[in-house]
């Protein structure tokens, strides 16, 4: 909000002490202390006023607070932000109407009198004299100017902008040393174009262009004589002569300045007094400020770009110092945003999920082997009212996200398998897997202290009837629990934590990941972003890339800044990468992520589904997109069972079949038109083995198919077990295991 200018609505207090300053000045200007030869000041108690001489040589004059444009990787506007609306501009993109209007009501004297108008000074004094307060001040235009400095610098700081206003002789006095300086140095046009770029207007605009469009829709280059007038009226006082709020008042003091400027002979009379007689002819714009404006639903992407600039040492190397930066603004910054994908994710989460849902939805798509961020979107909007949010449910705490991230399930199983793959184990591994058994009794740590199962904690797959022995293969396709609790137990804690940290997976508030077996069922909350990008290494055969969402930016004078790099190296070998690839391309086929499945290109993912249903996951990826998609309640407090969701009514929430969809349609318009590369996959044999009297082969193992295991994703699409017999829903499974969500 502006702070109002002198002149407008004083105190009592406050008009005697300004005609105590004027008198003072005045006295102190005719008897020449106020010029450079001076020395010292003596005009009030000790330590109110310094030495004329003290008084640094030149003013500092910081450069102005502009607009912020955040744009797309095609260059499209995504939102405009700003701590002040500013544009600046040249003035010989002003209107001669308005250059005209603000001298004759601010400072008629303005291109005869030097930094200081001296008849101006006595003719405050006389007519203050008379009125007994105080009727005309004693400023020039260069003074104000050099006031409105003080101001800037000062920014939103309470402490300092009080003292850049404060009513004291010493103010005054360093105002006109600079102001003598200025004329000089930068002469009247200068002055007075700075001037015009500086000042406040009134609702929320800075300067004369940021005006023109906010109460005329119109560039400052094409106001009219009348508009002009109403805009260097408004000056003296933003809030007493705001149009939008008191028209009356804005129409009599857009008319005094059309009369001065017939007085000045800057208009005629006759002109004047047609003006007079118009209406203002407001045309407002409302301000657009904030990620809150951003199009297409990147209001989350938009405030991801603000925090990493607030962040990322790159920008500074303080807090204060990137603040200061963005504050400043009048940047041009270009993202990563792809536009396309940008719109297909909002697209498709629009569809499947709804913002008046009891859970949400969250999904963000990288590029493989770059690590921009093309996409990023969620089903509550950006924003302060009934169902929306500020929390970005896809990134971290400390890039303003949820607390702890989300509990992934089972999508954290090919973190698992990938290190087991790097310590040597065959991708052709088979385990007994039963339906349900004990965690190990002990797993080795990176400490070399084992973890040890004092609490007796058991795992269970999602349905009886799933039970081992399973292959790698078949154990990711259906999201064997069982397995995957005693693959950690041979593997150990330790190569699943460097096989985290190769991919960047943190928690969401930034810890890493505790040395407990559970993590392999996606115990412990990860952000959708951590999520798309481990991924992305997989897509990448190996090659993690940290994510960006910057490509470049353009401070004012076409000066380039640097921008965070995405930092790339070896997480896996490209063997562990094919074999995962090929795993969780099986998912896709013939697993628990059918009903995500891309049919025009090669793609894989992985289901989760955690305890009590509380999130449901999907993630996936082709060659050159990765993407996460995660539907939940952001307090955890939603079990999604017996759940209406985008309209759809779902009895149980499986990983595969609400966030599946949602992933597969933001991937199909994402990906539209764009080349199709395939994978390095390998050649996996499914080992020969009987269970129950019928061999492995098909889609599902056995013809009857039955439940899929840790997602609980319907592995024959919600066959029973025994065909031909119905039983009513929750009959079979569904138990919780220990140790957090799993599925």
């Amino acid at each position: 909000m502006g702070k109002k200018r002198s002149g407008g609505g004083l105190s009592p207090t406050q008009q005697a002490a300004k005609f105590l300053g004027v008198s003072v000045l005045a006295g102190a200007v005719l008897a020449g202390i106020a010029l450079p030869a001076a020395g010292a000041l003596g005009l009030a108690a000790k330590g109110s006023v310094e030495g004329f001489d003290e008084i640094p040589a030149n003013l500092k004059q910081p450069p102005l607070s502009q607009r912020t444009t955040i744009l797309d990787n095609k260059g499209g506007a995504i939102a405009t932000v700003y701590s002040r609306d500013r544009t600046v501009v040249p003035l010989k993109d002003i209107s001669p109407y308005m250059q005209k209007a603000l001298v004759a009501i601010e400072d008629s004297r303005f291109y005869e009198h030097g930094a200081i108008d001296l008849k101006g000074i006595l003719r405050a004094i006389n007519e203050n004299a008379q009125s007994g307060g105080v009727a005309q001040g004693a400023s020039t235009l260069t003074q104000q100017y050099v006031k409105n400095v003080f101001m800037e610098e000062a920014g939103d700081d309470p402490t300092k902008l009080a003292q850049a206003t404060q009513q004291t002789i010493g103010r005054k006095i360093r105002e006109l040393k600079y102001a003598i300086q200025l004329e000089d140095k930068l002469g009247k046009k200068r002055i007075l174009a700075n001037y015009l770029n500086i000042t406040y207007f009134g609702e929320q605009a800075y300067g004369v262009e940021a005006a023109s469009q906010r109460y005329f829709s119109k560039p400052a280059k094409d106001l009219t004589m009348e508009e002009s007038a109403m805009l260097a009226g408004i000056v003296q006082s933003p809030s007493r002569y705001d149009p939008v709020n008191d028209e009356a008042e804005a129409i009599k003091r857009r008319n005094v300045v059309l009369q001065r400027m017939a007085e000045t002979h800057d208009i005629s009379q006759d002109d004047a007094d047609r003006a007079k007689e118009k209406p203002l002819g407001l045309k407002i714009s409302k301000p657009q400020n904030g990620c809150i404006t951003a199009v297409k639903g990147a209001g989350f992407f938009c405030d991801y770009v603000r925090e990493v600039f607030l962040t990322d040492p790159v920008f500074g190397k303080t807090k204060e110092a990137r603040a200061k930066l963005w504050n400043r603004g009048g940047l041009r910054v270009q993202t990563t945003l792809d536009p396309q994908t940008q719109e297909s994710v909002q697209a498709s989460i629009k569809d499947h999920v709804y913002q008046t849902d009891k859970v949400a939805t969250a999904a963000t798509f990288v590029e493989p082997g770059t690590g921009k961020i093309l996409g990023m979107g969620q089903s509550k909007p950006y924003g302060f009212g009934k169902n929306e949010t500020q929390i970005n449910y896809s990134v971290d705490r400390k890039m303003s996200g949820s607390n702890f991230g989300f509990p992934t399930g089972s999508t954290f199983k090919p973190f698992l398998a990938a290190a087991a793959l790097e310590q040597g184990t065959p991708v052709t591994k088979s385990y007994p897997a039963p339906y349900r058994m004990p965690y190990p009794k002990s797993v080795q740590t990176c400490s070399g202290k084992p973890w040890v199962n004092s609490g007796g904690a058991t795992v269970e797959n999602e349905n009886e009837s799933e039970y081992g022995p399973y292959a790698l293969k078949e154990a990711m396709a259906k999201s064997i629990n069982t397995y995957f609790v005693q693959m950690i137990g041979d593997t150990g804690m330790c190569p699943v934590m460097d096989m985290a940290d190769k991919l960047g997976v943190v928690q969401g508030n930034g810890d890493k990941l505790p040395e407990v077996p559970a993590i392999a069922l996606g115990s412990k909350g990860i952000s959708p972003l951590t999520m798309a990008s481990a991924y992305a290494a997989f897509a990448n055969r190996g090659t993690y890339c940290t994510p960006i969402a910057i490509e470049s930016i353009t401070a004012p004078g076409d000066k380039s800044l640097p921008v965070p790099k995405s930092s790339c190296s070896r997480a896996m070998t490209t063997k562990t990468a094919d074999s995962i690839n090929t795993l969780l391309s099986g998912v896709i086929d013939s697993g628990t992520g059918r009903e995500a499945g891309l049919t025009d290109r090669d793609n894989a993912g992985k289901t989760g589904t955690t305890d009590g249903r509380k999130n449901a996951w999907f993630v996936g990826y082709t060659p050159n997109l990765s993407g996460a998609v995660w539907v939940g309640s952001a307090l955890q407090n939603v079990e999604m069972v017996n759940i209406p969701i985008g309209g759809v009514y779902q009895a149980k929430v499986f990983g595969g079949e609400v966030p599946g969809p949602i992933w597969r349609d933001a991937m199909v318009g994402a990906l539209s038109g764009k080349p199709s590369p395939g994978f390095n996959l390998i050649d996996i044999p499914d080992p020969d083995k009987e269970r129950d009297g019928c061999p492995d082969g098909g889609p599902d193992g056995c013809p009857d198919g039955g439940p899929d295991g840790g997602d609980g994703s319907p592995g024959s699409k919600g066959k029973s077990p025994w065909p031909g017999i119905t039983l009513p829903p929750g009959v079979i499974g569904g138990r919780n295991g220990h140790g957090g969500g799993h599925r």
